[in-house]
């Protein structure tokens, strides 16, 4: 079972996008507060924290992808019901 993403169990969770988007902005949000600090450590965090916004970036583009082939082939899941693919 999983704790934040949609499933049978768990219909009110969250799509994979969204949980990622939100985890992107909390980022923003931290790296930001830091953005003027000049020590090592500082910019060492800051760098670390560029590359992984980054990759969440392309997690959620990949993410929304899978969304929008689902959505085109079995049409939206927004209301909730049996699993689009794999086992119920």
């Amino acid at each position: 079972m999983t704790h934040f993403l949609v499933t049978d169990e768990n219909p009110s969770g969250h799509r994979l996008e969204d949980i990622l988007m939100m985890i992107r902005k909390d980022i923003l949000i931290r790296a930001g507060k830091i953005a003027d600090d000049r020590r090592p450590e500082a910019l060492h965090v800051m760098k670390n924290n560029m590359r992984i916004l980054d990759l969440i970036s392309d997690a959620i583009s990949l993410a929304e992808d899978s969304t929008r082939v689902l959505d085109k082939a079995f049409g939206s899941s927004a209301k909730g019901g049996p699993p689009r693919i794999g086992k119920p």
